[in-house]
């Protein structure tokens, strides 16, 4: 009797199947960014998308003003070649400028931050000036114009783009926004993700295992991996390994989401349902990658939700997460695509690979001494 192969995931090379690449591409072909957005205190924007160009109503400096403690003066009246006395006219404050007149051979103390008086355009700083008396000073020679002078609009300029579309809110500029007086704006509304595992074996945290039951570790695993992405998470639950259940999961998932993820029930087993039931309500892209692990894939579209069908195995997930659900949701939220982070290290102990496809290792990454 002939038994013909049946194609398995332990198959290095068949006909139809894409590389990792190919498949990234494929998947960001389809892919069309978030068009709403949310208008919000900038405390609510950490680590969220800008949704538009976001321009300075100021400059920064907002006022030509001092970069150090010291004494403003004309550039004018600089001595050459030897010293020269200078009467002391006033005192700028941050906070509290001098409104005199500065004129010929005088200056004015001041503070860093300070607005510059009008007549002056150098700062000599406090260490290079003798001071005579309470009220006038001995400047020598070698300063030049402008020295420790800043111009107002020399850091940002009214009109300049501050953070661009796409750009993810940090820390530092929520600072940065609070000093152009900016208490709102426009960021990208978060995607809205739904996930669900697949499978009679799984059972939640807290019940109790019969022999052939696992729990439900994948629903965890992506909880956490989507609360880094900064979306709506939308937890369906384990779903049993019924075709009307699964459909019916789906659809009321394609309600409320951008983008629907599940683990398990993509491979090639009698009861995996995915791929059959994304045929009926959607449509699919992809099945088979040249990669190890995660080759099984499925991804594709119901009505208006983006759908991805994770392999059951935990090492898996996390892979074909990283390498195909985040790139999306980045383009989803409007951000630049970026290549992922590579570092040169010498491995440790041997890796055998099989030729054809990508395989991804787990690894410990650290230094020697000497910070190799």
């Amino acid at each position: 009797m002939k038994i013909d192969k049946q194609p398995s995931c332990s198959t290095a090379v068949e006909p139809g199947v894409i590389t990792v690449p190919e498949a990234v591409s494929n998947i960001l072909n389809k892919i069309t960014p978030i068009t709403d957005f949310s208008k919000l205190h900038i405390r609510q924007c950490l680590k969220r998308i800008v949704f538009e160009d976001i321009k300075s109503p100021i400059d920064v400096p907002g006022f030509n003003n001092s970069a150090m403690d010291g004494y403003a003066v004309s550039s004018d009246d600089l001595p050459i070649g030897q010293s020269k006395t200078f009467t002391i006219v006033g005192t700028a404050f941050a906070g509290n400028p001098f409104t005199g007149n500065c004129g010929h051979n005088e200056c004015v103390r001041i503070m860093t931050g300070a607005m510059v008086p009008e007549q002056a355009d150098t700062i000599v700083i406090q260490e290079d000036i003798q001071l005579l008396d309470s009220t006038s000073i001995e400047i020598g020679s070698g300063h030049n114009k402008n020295q420790n002078f800043r111009y107002a609009g020399e850091d940002i300029k009214t009109g300049s783009t501050v953070f661009a579309q796409g750009h993810v809110i940090k820390a530092a500029d929520l600072g940065v926004l609070a000093s152009l007086g900016i208490n709102e704006i426009k960021v990208v509304r978060k995607p809205r993700v739904s996930f669900f595992s697949t499978g009679d074996e799984l059972k939640s945290i807290g019940d109790t295992l019969v022999k052939g039951e696992i729990y439900d570790s994948n629903r965890y695993s992506l909880y956490g991996l989507l609360s880094d992405c900064d979306v709506d998470i939308i937890d369906m639950g384990a779903v049993l390994d019924d075709p009307d259940t699964i459909r019916q999961t789906l659809l009321s998932a394609t309600a409320c989401s951008d983008v629907i993820l599940t683990s398990g029930g993509v491979s090639v087993g009698e009861a995996d349902y995915i791929k059959g039931i994304l045929q009926e309500i959607g449509n699919m892209d992809i099945w088979k990658i040249a990669m190890k692990p995660g080759r099984p894939l499925t991804f594709g579209q119901i009505e208006n939700s983006m759908f991805f069908g994770l392999p059951g195995n935990p090492v898996a997930v996390m892979v074909t997460f990283y390498q195909f659900v985040k790139p999306a949701l980045n383009k989803i939220k409007g951000m630049p695509l970026k290549a992922p982070l590579s570092l040169k290290a010498t491995s440790l102990s041997s890796i055998r690979k099989n030729p054809g496809r990508r395989e991804f290792q787990r690894a410990i990454a650290s230094t020697d001494e000497n910070g190799n």
